[in-house]
């Protein structure tokens, strides 16, 4: 998704998603599972990136629509899928000709700096009684990245707070307490480590980084950022790189929720 508070994911390349990233519509297998779509059901699969789980949902004989702020994503998701409608749109003004019995959202929620905004909208394109369902970075989720990123940045003498922190992790009960402030009723939350292997990123945690973390990258001077790119790296090794292979501390929040 494109969200202007960040400006982080203007920088995203759509194609390396798409090749590098699988693992996150894999991960959402279970999320589906939970929405547990029906045949006949109208849903918008919210932040639908390239498209993965909105197929997925449709192949459940939904009617389903596809929607994501960032114009590359829904290019790619269009060409993959061009049975399924998909639109290019804010979270927070998205705006639909009828309510749906259903919001899907799997790994996006997180990228959104205006929470109760989003909430807000996504209850105004809800039936009464329709289910929000999603899947969202957690509280201190990738907070070994984040903190070696902190510690490079310190030794390049990049104080902390020229960072524009692009995400938002919440913990479970404030979450739920947005979420029942904004009209829902919550059925289930989890909260839950998830380490999640990068075996498809052929750099590793620099693909992380380089992927998803850009706002860092942003300030520290074109000439050091390979170096710092490097350190980075080198001070996520220890818990991070593990049989070989690069795992990040992902934790998650899970939830289905019934707008009341």
């Amino acid at each position: 998704m494109n969200n202007e508070d960040s400006n982080i994911l203007k920088e995203w390349d759509a194609q390396f998603y798409d090749k590098s990233f699988g693992f996150i519509a894999e991960y959402g297998s279970e999320l589906v599972e939970l929405l547990n779509p029906q045949a006949g059901e109208r849903v918008v699969d919210l932040g639908c990136g390239v498209g993965q789980l909105t197929a997925r949902i449709k192949a459940s004989g939904c009617d389903v629509i596809g929607i994501d702020a960032d114009p590359a994503m829904v290019l790619i998701a269009q060409k993959k899928y061009p049975n399924i409608e998909f639109s290019c749109a804010m979270a927070e003004e998205f705006s639909l000709s009828d309510p749906v019995n259903a919001c899907f959202s799997n790994a996006f929620l997180h990228w959104s700096l205006q929470p109760e905004k989003v909430i807000s909208n996504i209850a105004k394109n809800l039936i009464s009684g329709g289910r929000f369902v999603g899947e969202m970075g957690g509280h201190k989720n990738v907070i070994t990245i984040t903190e070696s990123l902190y510690e490079a940045l310190a030794e390049e003498s990049v104080a902390r707070n020229r960072v524009n922190f692009p995400w938002f992790f919440p913990e479970k009960d404030y979450y739920i307490s947005l979420l029942e402030e904004g009209g829902f009723r919550v059925t289930e939350a989890q909260y839950f480590v998830r380490p999640t292997p990068l075996d498809n990123c052929a750099n590793g945690i620099r693909d992380w980084i380089q992927m998803f973390a850009t706002n860092f990258l942003e300030v520290v001077p074109e000439n050091r950022v390979s170096e710092f790119l490097r350190r980075t790296e080198d001070l996520c090794r220890d818990k991070l790189y593990i049989d070989g292979r690069w795992i990040a501390d992902y934790t998650r929040l899970r939830f289905h929720a019934e707008r009341i």
